[in-house]
């Protein structure tokens, strides 16, 4: 597919007085791999459904796969897949059962269903066990199995809501490379997730909070547009941590601080002196520094500064 699968122009998604997406426009292009990130409650599940034909807009329009959703929602849904983050799939089917039910939705029967069912099987690693409840299936093969009946009909599109919570590291990596794969072979995929180290895969990003829509570009472009200045990684001993950010937070050199697992990141104005001044502030307050350095900033250092500075900017707004 060339040029742009789906096309977003100032769309908006109200309930009553609250305003769920407002005012987002994006472009996502053929075949690439298309990130949309966020906080849970961001927007980011109700614009995918609104894209995908299941709820109509309140404003703006969006065209995807040249269909207008909101006056040929049924001509969207010929054109895509859609696989929600509860995988869509019935347990108290066997995988085949659960197959063939969406295979029949699709309009799938004789050989090409056949066909479809045994790459289905095949790609989730579920030979021989057609005839399992898929109740029993680990989260993992519950994932694979979701997405093969989202695209049995080959769609052109692929929107993916937050499809990798509640499975484990490693079935999250192996999904990544199925994703990839689709999008080596043409498939548009729309991706939403709070996972921002799966960001990383992703061709293009964009960044909604409150349903506003906060930055966008590739995760290249994005560190490098909104990470100017150096950020040091520290780890103290013990469990010192919260102590270290509260001691380290209150300092005005200090630009944005915040906690990356068991390591405090401090985004400073020179790196050298930067160093300088967290150890010696650390060591003040009785906390030894047991390792320092400065570091490449991460998609969640970004993500975090671009939060902190959208409250600042609202804040500022409301005092208006």
């Amino acid at each position: 597919m060339n040029g742009s699968a789906i096309e977003v122009r100032h769309l908006s998604k109200t309930f009553g007085t609250f305003t769920a997406v407002d005012d987002v426009s994006f472009d996502v292009r053929g075949g690439e791999i298309f990130g949309f990130l966020g906080a849970n409650g961001a927007g980011k599940s109700t614009t995918i459904r609104m894209l995908c034909g299941l709820i109509p807009p309140s404003g703006g329009t969006a065209l995807v796969a040249g269909c207008d959703v909101r006056t040929d929602p049924e001509g969207v849904k010929l054109n895509i897949g859609y696989m929600s983050q509860r995988f869509s799939l019935y347990d108290d089917l066997t995988v085949g059962q659960n197959i063939r039910f969406y295979g029949g939705i699709y309009g799938l029967k004789g050989e090409k269903l056949r066909k479809r069912m045994d790459w289905v099987l095949a790609m989730a690693d579920l030979r021989h066990r057609e005839e399992s409840l898929t109740r029993t299936l680990s989260g993992g093969w519950k994932q694979r199995l979701a997405l093969g009946c989202a695209i049995l009909h080959e769609p052109r599109i692929v929107f993916l809501d937050e499809p990798t919570g509640g499975v484990d590291p490693l079935s999250r990596r192996s999904f990544w490379e199925l994703i990839n794969s689709l999008s080596a072979g043409g498939t548009t995929v729309l991706v939403t997730t709070h996972f921002l180290d799966e960001a990383e895969y992703c061709n293009h990003i964009i960044l909604i909070n409150a349903g506003k829509l906060i930055a966008s570009g590739s995760p290249s472009e994005l560190k490098s547009r909104h990470i100017t200045r150096p950020i040091i990684e520290v780890r103290v001993a013990g469990t010192n941590i919260v102590e270290a950010l509260e001691t380290v937070r209150s300092r005005p050199w200090a630009l944005e601080t915040s906690v990356f697992g068991s390591s405090l990141h401090v985004m400073v104005e020179e790196e050298q002196e930067g160093i300088r001044l967290v150890t010696g502030t650390l060591a003040a307050a009785g906390i030894p520094v047991r390792q320092i350095e400065r570091i490449v900033p991460s998609l969640e250092d970004v993500f975090l500064y671009l939060l902190d500075h959208e409250s600042a900017r609202r804040g500022g707004e409301g005092q208006a």
